[in-house]
């Protein structure tokens, strides 16, 4: 079958916020017992952030030129994350509750910003209704069949859990999807939100719930209430079984975080960040390595759904790119101009743009500093540029890619679309790189203009790329005319 993808996705830049460490707004009431702003994240602290703080920060983000948010759990919860839901009907009152969720949504949508929304679908927290009434009413309790209860007492808050949780974790008593009413339970809340104003759904752990019927009636019941809804689910490996058109539109594409991190980071990674992680091991790349491996992931799925891929370098559940990379700059940027002219649509973890660093949970889920003498203005001009780069060339957002050629620490690609042709040359060395890069039949083109990077003009002859200069550890990309 044809295999369908949301068109507005393919020119979309999003931007993740964890909704407690972005913004407060004086408008949203708060509880006392905060954490100080500015302190170092704590696995249960608090630091109050609100979804009318992000509102009132649109304009930072248009100016960023971000088009679509993508924002961590908003419902009920007694966690600061708020995976741990208690009310799916509810935004959490922290947040400014449902009329936060909406004034954001009408200020995003007047800005034509998007706004996907968390779905913690697996497991619920302790708090959820029908799980306290089991654990209020043991045996007598009517709502058993909604988890998979193994005998009494629940123990939910001591010894060991008489139910199924989420990685063991009391916390987190899982659903059981096999029952008709937590089905349509689950389903009602998706068209909710979506009918509520919400742009698409990134679903937690898609493939904990191993059942392909549940995910393809999810899928067209919210794609009946708007087909444009965009759904992403968090899978870190090859995800060719969700992605046949029946379930989910895109994954975060964190195989490409890894390729990332290999290649413009490589040897200076710090392996401590990157153990332990969905995507480890993380080996090095070579620019060969590199090419290959974007190919190979281009290779996976169709097309329709490698331009709405959702690529990261980061996220809530890794350490930061720069803090991986040491401090090495220069291999964000690379990254960042690599995210930006590769299919899928790219997203950046709040903070990144302004050089937030952070190590594993809970310290990458820092507080933004709204103190711009704390800023890396020179990142942020750079994230700026590379993402109006994106905005200025079709190609670069659903053009076809093609590898020209590769050395030991740089990689050359094509991106075209209806006679629009622009190559990009990344040196990872620390020596600058001169190469002549073949073009081969695919272009029919006289001189070459540097439109990002390093200025310059170049000449095209019998269909190679002539002369082009990259200095040591920067990019360009050149237009074809």
């Amino acid at each position: 079958m044809s295999i369908v993808t949301p068109e507005w996705v393919r020119h979309a830049v999003f931007y993740q916020i964890f909704p407690d460490r972005f913004a407060q707004s004086a408008h949203v009431p708060k509880p006392s017992n905060l954490e100080p702003w500015d302190s170092p994240p704590s696995l249960y602290g608090f630091k109050g952030g609100d979804l009318v703080g992000i509102a009132e920060h649109l304009d930072y983000l248009q100016d960023l030129g971000i088009t679509a948010l993508y924002l961590n759990p908003i419902f009920q919860s007694t966690a600061n994350h708020r995976y741990h839901t208690h009310d799916y009907y509810r935004v959490d009152p922290i947040l400014g509750g449902n009329e936060a969720f909406r004034l954001l949504l009408e200020q995003a949508h007047r800005r034509g910003m998007r706004v996907i929304i968390d779905g913690v679908f697996n497991h619920t927290g302790r708090g959820f209704y029908q799980f306290s009434h089991a654990l209020e009413n043991g045996a007598a309790s009517p709502y058993l069949d909604w988890f998979y209860i193994r005998g009494f007492p629940l123990n939910a808050y001591n010894g060991h859990p008489q139910y199924d949780c989420w990685w063991g974790i009391p916390a987190l008593p899982k659903l059981n999807v096999q029952t008709p009413a937590v089905r349509e339970f689950i389903f009602g809340v998706a068209e909710h939100w979506i009918r509520f104003g919400a742009d698409g759904w990134r679903l937690d752990v898609p493939g904990e719930i191993d059942d392909d019927a549940f995910w393809q009636e999810f899928r067209s019941r919210v794609k009946r209430v708007n087909p444009d809804a965009y759904l992403v689910g968090e899978i870190w490996g090859e995800a060719q079984r969700w992605l046949r058109g029946d379930q989910f539109d895109a994954v975060m594409n964190y195989l490409f975080t890894k390729a990332c991190i290999g290649f413009f980071v490589g040897e200076r990674m710090d392996p401590v960040l990157t153990s332990g992680i969905g995507y480890a091991p993380v080996p090095t790349l070579d620019g060969r390595g590199f090419a290959q491996a974007l190919m190979h992931l281009l290779s996976l799925y169709d097309r329709a759904v490698n331009e709405v891929q959702l690529n990261l370098l980061d996220s809530h559940d890794t350490a930061r790119f720069l803090s991986i990379a040491r401090g090495d700059e220069s291999a964000l940027r690379l990254a960042v101009l690599c995210q930006m002219t590769y299919p899928g649509a790219p997203c950046v973890y709040y903070g990144d743009e302004v050089g937030m660093l952070g190590g594993k949970d809970p310290d990458c889920r820092r507080a933004f500093n709204w103190d711009r003498q704390s800023w890396n203005e020179g990142l942020r001009a750079f994230y700026k540029a590379a993402i109006a780069l994106r905005a200025r060339f079709r190609a670069l957002r659903d053009g076809a890619f093609h590898v020209l050629d590769a050395g030991e620490r740089w990689v050359a690609y094509l991106r075209q679309h209806a006679g629009e042709s622009l190559v990009v040359l990344l040196n990872a060395g620390h020596q600058p790189v001169r190469a002549d890069i073949p073009l081969g039949a695919l272009v029919n083109a006289q001189h070459g203009e540097v439109v990002f990077g390093a200025k310059g003009d170049y000449a095209v002859q019998q269909q190679r790329l002539l002369g082009v200069f990259v200095p040591a550890r920067e990019g360009v990309v050149i237009r074809l005319g």
